[in-house]
């Protein structure tokens, strides 16, 4: 009894799981990748899921960021690929892939797509791709002045920025002392290719002493869920400098007798900042104590400094010059000058000349009385003498 060929059926069937096997019967082949978008804060690490089935045609699966010729490759399972690393190593179905320190730029579409191996690999199926958008973690406001301080009475600029601001609808406010300013022009850049963004505002002002104790700030707000706005203050007494002159005074408004104490004495009113000094100078050669006072401050936040100098008004002194030089903030000196006049004469010759000391004892009102006859009638006074000497003979 002879074998029987196989039938219609076992040919069919092995060319059905010759097909399945090569890969041409593979239109129930899926990559599967989720469907929802992905959001994730700037810093973080992002996790994008991928499912091959172990079935199909030998040959790689690889990860791509956007579709068509200008997709940029982020991972395969050859090279190397800085911050992305496979979830599940040595996995024949999980093709997950994590990517650490997440940057803005890092946000797109990424396909989980297979390969045929050949030379080269050809693509076989892709994931629908699935969508990542990047939050920003925004740099912390920025509030700069001048580059040095200016005299109250002067224009100034302030500027305040802020980098990594996502998304693109911002406001900033500027406040003095909490109060609310007048809105200013405010610019803001597309940083990267997407959801990152710089901000820059500036603001105006002309700064007057009464700013010394205020101060600006910089409210940045994202209309997106932060909890709160970003915000840097700024001390307008770092834009501000106050120098006054000093003022010189003595107590004595005229010449000074000799041998008299006189006190020089020379104030810097409402300077600002605290960084001061006074010298004095006889005849252009410093004098006067080395140690100089501290300085007290004012309620407007401004300072004021006082030294001074007693020096005898000798005969040698007479027009010596006395001189008060303020060095502020190292700014250049600013100085004043007195003239010392001494005359030859003391207080103490003037007080003995009014009450007549070195005259003699008071005269009595008898003789003064007679005196002044005398010295009205010397004539008829004499006549009366000679005629008291004839009627004695």
């Amino acid at each position: 009894m002879g074998t029987s060929a196989p039938g219609p059926g076992w040919c069919v069937l092995v060319l059905v799981l010759l097909l399945d096997t090569c890969g041409a019967g593979g239109q129930d082949f899926q990559v599967l990748q989720p469907k929802e978008p992905v959001s994730v804060s700037a810093g973080d690490t992002l996790e994008l899921n991928c499912t091959v089935p172990q079935r199909g045609p030998a040959g790689p699966v690889k990860w791509f960021k956007g579709s068509g010729g200008d997709r940029q490759l982020v991972h395969a399972e050859t090279g190397s690929f800085p911050r992305v690393t496979k979830a599940v190593p040595n996995s024949l179905t999980d093709y997950s892939i994590h990517i650490s320190d997440v940057r803005p730029e890092d946000a797109g579409t990424y396909y989980c797509v297979k390969f045929t191996k050949g030379l080269p690999d050809k693509e076989y199926r892709s994931g629908a791709g699935m969508m990542v958008s990047v939050s920003a973690s925004p740099s912390a406001p920025s509030v700069s002045g001048p580059a040095s301080r200016v005299e109250p009475g002067s224009p100034v600029n302030f500027t305040c920025t802020s980098k990594g601001l996502s998304p693109g609808d911002i406001t900033v406010t500027w406040l003095k002392d909490g109060a609310k300013l007048p809105a200013q022009p405010l610019q803001i850049l597309l940083e990267n290719e997407r959801d990152s963004y710089c901000v820059s505002s500036t603001l105006a002002r002309t700064l007057t002493v009464g700013d010394i104790r205020s101060q600006l700030t910089c409210q940045i707000d994202e209309h997106s869920p932060r909890p709160a706005p970003l915000r840097e203050a700024y001390s307008l007494s770092q834009a501000l400098r106050v120098s006054p002159r000093p003022r010189l005074t003595t107590n004595y408004s005229g010449a000074v007798p000799v041998n008299e104490m006189v006190a020089f004495t020379c104030s810097l009113v409402g300077f600002y900042p605290n960084v001061a000094r006074l010298t004095w100078m006889e005849n252009g050669n410093e004098t006067g104590p080395e140690k100089s006072p501290s300085p007290t401050e004012n309620p407007n936040g401004t300072f004021s400094l006082t030294r001074t100098l007693e020096v005898r008004a000798t005969e040698q002194r007479n027009q010596s010059s006395f001189t008060c030089r303020a060095v502020h903030d190292s700014q250049p000196p600013a100085s004043v000058t007195r003239v010392l006049a001494v005359t030859a004469t003391s207080n103490k010759m003037e007080e003995d000349k009014k009450e007549g000391v070195g005259a003699g004892p008071p005269a009595t009102p008898q003789v003064t009385a007679a005196a002044n006859q005398l010295h009205r009638t010397p004539e008829r006074a004499a006549h009366r003498m000679f005629l008291g000497y004839r009627g004695a003979a």
